[in-house]
């Protein structure tokens, strides 16, 4: 399967300059260019709607949800949507916030068998009953939350990375996005200690 293959990628030097600067700085960091930012990229007006509102989700300072949690909903979630772009990406950025190497494929393929904390298996059952029942959620689903220490905040943000993501789902799975080579590796084997 070809990147993208039902819309073409834009050229990186075609874009506009905040974009190209944006995609520049995340091959900087990660040592490639991950396929959602070219493929999303051919809708400048949309990119920047979409990453703003990722950031604010996935980056967010305070709450109760680390950025591990936030990277197992989406890889749960995605895994619901049968998105093989997001869990794949979002699985191997699982695996490097939580150091362990095998969560990501526990959490996408049943997290209520993976080892993960009795505080995260309910954060994602919560999170799969907004992904495929939100209409059946009730005051009770906040109450077993509260129970493990989520507030009413924290039950927004797991909400709306649910549905941010349902989003990003949705358009990889549409437009063929497939996940970069580079992602299946990350967080699998410890790094090589530097001699």
């Amino acid at each position: 399967m070809t990147t993208a293959h039902r819309y073409p990628l834009p050229d990186l030097n075609s874009l506009p300059q905040d974009i190209q600067a944006r995609i520049l700085e995340v091959q900087e960091k990660s040592g490639f260019i991950p396929n959602v930012f070219l493929a999303l990229a051919r809708r400048p007006a949309e990119w920047r709607a979409f990453f703003a509102y990722h950031d604010a989700l996935m980056l967010k300072e305070g709450g109760h949800l680390s950025k591990g949690d936030r990277e197992m909903i989406v890889t749960a979630t995605s895994a619901a949507n049968h998105c093989l772009y997001c869990v794949v990406a979002h699985g191997a950025i699982l695996r490097i916030y939580e150091k362990k190497p095998l969560v990501a494929d526990q959490v996408a393929v049943n997290h209520r068998k993976a080892d993960i904390s009795p505080r995260q298996r309910a954060m994602l059952d919560f999170a799969m009953k907004v992904c495929q029942r939100s209409n059946e959620v009730e005051d009770a689903d906040f109450a077993a939350l509260h129970l493990h220490g989520f507030d009413d905040e924290d039950i927004w943000d797991i909400t709306a990375i649910t549905a941010f993501f349902g989003l990003s789902n949705r358009m990889a799975n549409v437009t063929g996005m497939a996940p970069n080579p580079e992602f299946y590796l990350l967080g699998r084997q410890p790094k090589a200690k530097a001699a």
